[in-house]
């Protein structure tokens, strides 16, 4: 029987925020809530990135590290996302605050921060542990929270991709390319080439094929303490894509190893917030 975390924040003084990027127009926005911030007493401890982008002074990210108690992400979904992998070795749990249309993570509009931070004072709130995959090649290494894409190079061709689990061969993928998703992902790219919904508390992998050759090609969820691997056999390589954020490329005989992190994504919800609801009305569900 799955049960909520108990877990809550030993301190609530101190907040690092991160922006989205490429968004100076952000900065009022941003004003107003460090001073909701300021208000419940919670010291505002800008990143050095985001504070450049609205011409403001702010501080590396291992320092804020070491020195907040939780995040505020300030954006989306995909600025969420970003803050997580970012930040989640810290073990610092991340608030998300959307500036448009509420998402499957971020469900914090500005106008709800200072009731919120109330409740936030009395424990009224709950942190979620989130699975984080890590992908490691035989020069890189690399984290995601939603998912881990490998895919052609070129639209002409499609790709080969052999695969093991824990080291034993178990399919072989021609198509246009794999998803290696968290449960946290299922919602994104996995959902809409197919792939099933995951409650996003759960530990495993949900492996995806993306436009396979052959109908018989089923996307597949398998236990997290399974380590996956998977080798480009197409001789012109391919790209991995973390995220949707991060590419590298892979070349032919590459392998890809995929696993569970050491460490999880933490987010800070509101204790009312229910998954469900949330893909009802996100998906239309009924309607």
């Amino acid at each position: 029987m799955h049960k909520i975390s108990k877990e809550k924040l030993q301190s609530k003084s101190k907040v690092g925020i991160i922006l989205r990027p490429s968004t100076p127009e952000i900065k009022e926005n941003y004003f107003i809530i460090k001073h909701c911030f300021e208000k419940h007493n919670i010291e505002v401890f800008l990143e050095r990135s985001s504070a450049s982008m609205i011409d403001e002074d702010g501080y590396d990210l291992d320092m804020i590290c070491d020195t907040v108690d939780f995040f505020a992400s300030i954006g989306g979904d995909g600025t969420l996302i970003s803050v997580v992998r970012r930040t989640f070795k810290s073990n610092k749990p991340v608030l998300g605050i959307n500036l448009g249309n509420l998402g499957f993570l971020t469900d914090l509009k500005i106008a709800d921060l200072d009731n919120f931070l109330d409740n936030l004072e009395t424990d009224n709130y709950r942190i979620d542990s989130r699975m984080i995959i890590k992908g490691s090649t035989n020069i890189k290494k690399f984290f995601a929270f939603n998912d881990i894409v490998i895919s052609r190079k070129s639209l002409s061709s499609m790709i080969k991709i052999d695969a093991k689990i824990d080291g034993k061969p178990f399919n072989s993928y021609f198509g246009d390319g794999v998803i290696i998703s968290t449960p946290n992902g299922s919602t994104a790219y996995n959902l809409s080439v197919g792939g099933p919904l995951v409650y996003p508390l759960t530990d495993v992998f949900i492996v995806t094929p993306v436009a396979p050759h052959s109908l018989t090609q089923r996307p597949l969820v398998l236990p997290a303490d399974f380590e996956i691997e998977f080798t480009v056999s197409d001789n012109q390589g391919a790209v991995v894509i973390v995220d949707g954020q991060d590419i590298y490329e892979v070349e032919h005989n590459q392998s890809v190893k995929i696993q569970i992190a050491s460490k999880k994504g933490k987010l800070i919800h509101r204790k009312t917030r229910n998954y469900f609801q949330v893909l009802n009305e996100k998906l239309q569900w009924g309607k």
